[in-house]
């Protein structure tokens, strides 16, 4: 007989569960089914990372980006990604927390008063103010850095920062298990969420990230390697389809062709 996950063996019991996403929408994208499903019987907490726009000028990604959208205004559209959120899991019976970190596309450099002090600190905003966005953010494109798996050594800091955060939710919920993105796609937002939960190794339940696992599946190899076995769950994946969509201001940009697959939801979990 199969040794069942921790996941299998939490579900036997109503433990809570701490569920750390990414962005506005993935814990729901991922994970939404299996949530909804126990969440009648256990407190859920998602906890949304990185929740918030960055000031002006933008990167022609940002651009981009903001151009998909129903709102092209970036604090308008992260105000109404977060009510958005907020409705969506209220509905299934999950509670939720907006961490306040800044998305990627808009997360920016020090200014070089911070890293040389030496310089004189007025000229040197003169100059930071008028550089192109792209030489101030830390990921000036979506192709060749945010998704390129590589965390700009910058955000060492915000990775240690996290990790505290997420050890006093750990403490402050007494959550059982804690869910995070395994990384497919490679986005770095995504690889800096989960480096946050390295903390827990004895609690962490891994979730394949949707929909980026439709074109590229996990490497369930390499993760079999580092202990973890895989684990789906179906029930639900169809009727999940209307919550996704709940998310207006990203589902077109997700989904431009107007479907949206129907996918069971896929861990990963240590025995």
């Amino acid at each position: 007989m199969t040794q069942q996950t921790r996941v299998e063996r939490s579900m036997a019991g109503n433990a809570p569960w701490l569920v750390l996403s990414p962005h506005l929408d993935d814990a729901v994208l991922s994970c939404g089914a299996l949530l909804e499903a126990q969440a009648q019987k256990r407190t859920i907490v998602v906890a949304t990372v990185f929740t918030e726009e960055g000031s002006p000028p933008h990167t022609r990604a940002a651009r981009s980006f903001l151009g998909q959208c129903c709102i092209t205004e970036a604090g308008g559209l992260f105000e109404a990604r977060k009510a958005e959120d907020r409705a969506v899991l209220a509905a299934m019976g999950v509670q939720y927390l907006h961490l306040g970190e800044v998305d990627a596309l808009f997360r920016k450099r020090e200014p070089l008063r911070h890293r040389r002090p030496f310089l004189r600190q007025g000229l040197v905003d003169k100059v930071w103010c008028k550089l192109p966005p792209e030489l101030t953010h830390r990921y000036p494109t979506y192709r060749f850095d945010i998704a390129l798996g590589r965390v700009a050594p910058g955000d060492q800091a915000l990775i240690g920062e996290l990790r505290d955060k997420v050890a006093g939710l750990m403490a402050s919920t007494q959550a059982e298990l804690l869910f995070c993105p395994v990384g497919v796609g490679r986005h770095v937002d995504h690889l800096i969420t989960r480096e946050a939960a390295a903390g827990h190794p004895d609690n962490v339940v891994l979730y394949s990230d949707f929909p980026y696992n439709v074109a590229t599946p996990p490497d369930a190899a390499l993760l079999e390697r580092q202990g973890y076995r895989p684990w789906t769950w179906e029930a639900g994946a169809a009727s999940k389809l209307s919550r996704i969509r709940e998310y207006a201001t990203q589902a077109d940009a997700l989904f431009p062709s107007g479907v949206i697959p129907v996918k069971a939801e896929t861990y990963f979990a240590a025995d």
